[in-house]
C-alpha cells in the first residue's frame, strides 16, 4: 500500500486542517513467524527493526481494538516522506498500520473506525484524516475523532520547503502558551474558515488565509530559519505556513523561489486516500 504525506495547520487552521500531498511512503507487511522489518529510504538507519517500529506497534493496537490475535509480522517499507520534518511521517506511519492490520484480518473497517483509532495512537486528528480520506479535510474532536474532505480548486498548487534540519512535534508544542488573546484567537477564526473557501472555490485569497497569530510566533524560536523562510515568502506575496509543527514549510505557488537551506519540493494534491 501507499500512504502519503501531509501537511496540518496551513496557517491559521491550528489541529484542525490539513493537506493530503503527493509524497508516498510504500509499504507492506504478511503474517510470518517472527517480527521483520526492512526499510529502504528514510530513517532506514535510524527506525526500530522490531515490533517497536510505529507501522508494527499500530497493527498490533488495532488488533487489540477489535479483539484479534496480535500476530508476527513481516514489514516492508520503501520511505519517501521525510521525516521529523512536519510532514506527517508517523501518521502516515500509524495509517498504515491501521489499514494494513484491518487488511490482514480479513475486515471491511469503515473510514470512521480507522479515523478515530489512529487520531487516538496519534494523539490528534489534523494529519492522520488528510492521509487516511486523501485531499483538503477539516477534522474535529468530541471525544472521538471526526472529519470531512472538501474538494479542492483548480490552482491549489501546494510547494514544500524542506530544510537539512529537523524538528520534534514535542519541543514545537512545548513552546505554545496556555492562553491566547480573544483578538487573536477571532484571527484565526475568520481566517481558518477563509482557507476552506480558498482552498475549495478561490485560490487568490490563499495568501489572506495562511495568516496565522496562534501558533508560529510562538514556535519561532525553536525554528528561526523556518519562520525566517514563511515571512520571505510572504513578502514576495506567496502564500506561505510552517508545515505542522515543522520545520518544513508549506507554500502555494507555480513559481517557487530558491530558498537558502531548504530544498523545494513541488507536489500535488493527493486526492486519493491511503491505498492498499
Amino acid at each position: 500500500m501507499r500512504v502519503p504525506a501531509t501537511s496540518a495547520n496551513l496557517g491559521a487552521g491550528f489541529d484542525s486542517l490539513g493537506l493530503a500531498l503527493s509524497l508516498y511512503d510504500e509499504v507492506s507487511a504478511r503474517f510470518a513467524d517472527e517480527t521483520t522489518v526492512a526499510i529502504e529510504g528514510e530513517g532506514s538507519g535510524t527506525l526500530p527493526r522490531d515490533g517497536s517500529h510505529l507501522i508494527v506497534s499500530s497493527m498490533w493496537t488495532a488488533w487489540r481494538e477489535w479483539g484479534e490475535p496480535v500476530r508476527p509480522v513481516a514489514l516492508r517499507c520503501v520511505n519517501v516522506i521525510p521525516q521529523a520534518r512536519g510532514l506527517g511521517s508517523s501518521s502516515a506511519a500509524i495509517v498504515a498500520g491501521v489499514v494494513l492490520a484491518s487488511a490482514l484480518s480479513g475486515r471491511s473497517t469503515p473510514n470512521t473506525e480507522s479515523l478515530r483509532l489512529a487520531a487516538a495512537i496519534e494523539g490528534h486528528p489534523d494529519n492522520v484524516a488528510p492521509c487516511l480520506l486523501g485531499g483538503f479535510t477539516i477534522a474535529w474532536s468530541n471525544g472521538d475523532a471526526w472529519a470531512v474532505r472538501v474538494p479542492t480548486a483548480d490552482g491549489v498548487v501546494p510547494v514544500v520547503y524542506v530544510p537539512d534540519l529537523r524538528g520534534l512535534t514535542a519541543h514545537a508544542r512545548a513552546a505554545l502558551p496556555g492562553r491566547v488573546l480573544h483578538t487573536d484567537a477571532a484571527f484565526n477564526l475568520a481566517r481558518s474558515a477563509l482557507m476552506v473557501h480558498a482552498m475549495s472555490s478561490d485560490p487568490d485569497l490563499l495568501f489572506e488565509a495562511t495568516d496565522d497569530r496562534l501558533h508560529q510566533q510562538y514556535r519561532a524560536s525553536t525554528m528561526p530559519r523556518s519562520v525566517e523562510a514563511v515571512a520571505t515568502l510572504r513578502s514576495r506575496d506567496i502564500p506561505a505556513a510552517i508545515s505542522g509543527a515543522g520545520p518544513s514549510v508549506l507554500a502555494f505557488t507555480d513559481a517557487p523561489p530558491l530558498l537558502d537551506g531548504f530544498t523545494a519540493h513541488t507536489v500535488s494534491v493527493a486526492n486519493g486516500a491511503a491505498l492498499i
